[in-house]
């Protein structure tokens, strides 16, 4: 089994494209990683939303996951690639191919139509998934706004590390904090997915992050984390409202991803990431 100590910034990347966004552009992955790597961005979330993971094919898939493997294996980032969002059988053969490479974590979304509605169900979904990559960490993608899943959190962990043999955590996406907090336990990898509420949830205690901005801004969310942690909670205060300004302010131009894909090229025009795919807006 693959120890995972993961704690700090975790970068939900954008999918490079060409062509606009039909092609993929793989040539522009190792710059990607140099640059994050100089902005203290010690992993990345593969194929999640923001790398709009479900409108790629399997093969695509794959694809993006072997080049960023390969260069962040060059620079010593954390790699965990998100499977989920696809037909079953598809999410078990992403699920392999994870294993193959041997990623250093893997998260799950939840089978999006037939919904688990139960801690119970969400489990058994999970466990069938994790049988296939049994040696990586496993987490779960917890994004209710996008999935409408949502079962209680601290109830499925609980039921979850008993049951699913490589469980480490979730990536906590919601702005319900109260819920979030009481995730949080010792030996458990619980990512705050959520920028907005930065500040307290690191007052809170969250150590582990894996936020959109984090492509755009990292430096604004590393230093909010260390005025917290400092005891200078005025100053992280303020530094978050800042943020949530600036995130009104991109989201001005689009939907999520898309916008704070456009934002990310205004910043770093040198890294070709092309357009969004349909149905997202281009």
């Amino acid at each position: 089994m693959k120890t995972f100590n993961f704690t700090g910034l975790m970068a939900p990347v954008f999918t490079p494209y060409t062509n606009g966004n039909e092609t993929l552009n793989l040539q522009a992955i190792e710059p990607y990683v140099e640059l994050l790597k100089a902005n203290r961005v010690k992993g990345v979330l593969v194929n999640g939303t923001s790398g709009e993971g479900m409108l790629l094919t399997v093969a695509e898939r794959m694809l993006v996951t072997e080049a960023w493997q390969s260069a962040c294996k060059k620079y010593g980032i954390t790699v965990m690639v998100q499977i989920g969002g696809a037909p079953y059988p598809d999410v078990v053969q992403l699920a392999r191919h994870a294993l193959q490479i041997d990623v250093d974590a893997v998260l799950c979304l939840p089978e999006l139509y037939f919904k688990p509605k139960t801690a119970e169900t969400l489990v058994s979904y999970l466990k069938s998934v994790a049988k296939h990559c049994p040696t990586i960490p496993f987490f779960y993608y917890h994004i209710p706004m996008f999935t409408d899943v949502n079962v209680h959190m601290p109830t499925f962990l609980n039921r979850a590390e008993q049951e699913i043999g490589n469980f480490r955590g979730i990536k906590y996406t919601s702005g319900d904090l109260e819920q979030g907090s009481a995730c949080l336990k010792d030996g458990r990898t619980i990512f705050l997915g959520a920028d907005t509420i930065l500040c307290g949830a690191v007052a809170a205690g969250f150590d582990s992050f894996i936020m959109t901005t984090l492509n755009i801004c990292p430096e604004t969310a590393f230093e909010i984390i260390t005025d917290v942690n400092r005891g200078a909670v005025q100053d992280a205060r303020e530094k978050q409202r800042k943020l949530n300004a600036h995130i009104a302010t991109i989201l001005q131009h689009g939907d999520w991803v898309s916008a704070m894909k456009k934002a990310f090229i205004e910043r770093f025009p040198s890294i070709e990431v092309g357009h969004t795919r349909p149905p997202l807006n281009a």
